[in-house]
């Protein structure tokens, strides 16, 4: 009975020092809210929320506080940089074919690049993509050129390219026409010799939406728009690894042929048949009114690339019957 009044009396107590300490803190949760409306001050809007501040991963520039650079690195004017680390610039190429054509694979090649892996990105975005493609270029662990650093491994059937866009379709879908000239203007100015310094050495980079497994052997060294760029550790993250010389000779301008057509079959030889007449002759043909086909004589070889139009497309442009 003790016991019972003992717990009674407690809760008593307990429940008139809650409601005292409600009674002070009420009146401010219930004015906090619209002090800022009552006094006539503006409302303020998060930047993230604003259309034109807004592009893929901006929220991640503006979480206040979260995402502290490293001490030492590089001061980026740009709110679009983030950067991680102080970063060493690449050096300066000019990226200029032998012929003309070479040039202009070149430059088709980056800017799809461009276009297709950073198209809804800010400029420093797009430069950034940019600026890894050529520092590919110039490492020795890449291809020489600037066509078979961005289509390698395109050949694959696991979604395993170097790129993405070069090997799941991407390419299918056809290209804004303004967005498509502001990524061959980046790409224009990039094999023009113009450096993107953010980015550094940086071989490699990824979306904020994922996490590949390799990206915990690299050094991040910063965050642009929607990517966070790597460089590789040790001597290959170094300026002295970076003095491969370009090729200037673009022997491909597109991804890698998947599928290749089927050609047409060689006629058939028929069988030679006995006759009592003298020696054997060609049987004859099979069906009534049936001519054997006239041997098939190759083409000659003009050093032209075989057609890459996909069997779905082969009929296009022939008329309905």
């Amino acid at each position: 009975m003790r016991l019972g009044l003992r717990m009674d009396g407690w809760k008593a107590k307990g429940g008139i020092a809650f409601l005292a300490l409600a009674a002070l803190i009420a009146p401010r949760l219930i004015t906090a809210a619209p002090l800022d409306l009552l006094d006539g001050a503006p409302v303020q809007i998060d930047p993230s929320e604003q259309a034109g501040d807004n592009f893929p991963g901006s929220a991640f520039f503006y979480a206040e506080g979260a995402f502290d650079p490293v001490p030492g690195a590089e001061t980026v004017q740009s709110r679009h940089v983030l950067g991680l680390d102080a970063v060493t610039a690449a050096p300066a190429a000019i990226f200029r074919g032998i012929t003309a054509l070479d040039s202009y694979r070149a430059l088709n090649c980056l800017t799809n690049a461009v276009y297709y892996e950073a198209g809804s990105e800010p400029e420093d975005g797009q430069r950034a993509v940019a600026q890894v493609v050529l520092n590919r270029v110039r490492s020795r662990l890449w291809p020489d050129t600037v066509c078979g650093v961005v289509y390698e491994g395109s050949e694959r059937l696991d979604y395993k390219c170097q790129f993405t866009f070069s090997c799941d379709g991407s390419m299918a879908r056809m290209p804004n026409a303004a967005a498509w000239a502001r990524s061959r203007r980046i790409a224009q100015d990039a094999l023009a010799g113009q450096v993107y310094a953010p980015v550094g050495l940086a071989t490699h980079y990824h979306t904020l939406a994922v996490r590949p497994e390799w990206s915990s052997t690299l050094q991040p060294v910063a965050v642009v728009g929607a990517h966070i760029f790597y460089r590789n550790p040790g001597f290959n993250g170094t300026a002295a690894a970076f003095t491969t010389l370009y090729r200037g000779q673009e022997l491909i301008s597109g991804p890698a042929r998947r599928v290749w057509p089927d050609k047409p079959a060689t006629p058939p030889d028929f069988p030679a048949m006995p006759s009592p007449a003298g020696p054997s002759v060609p049987a004859a043909a099979p069906a009534l009114g049936w001519t054997p086909p006239a041997p098939r004589i190759a083409p000659a070889d003009d050093g032209l690339p075989e057609s890459t139009i996909r069997p779905e497309y082969r009929n296009s442009g022939r008329p309905l019957t």
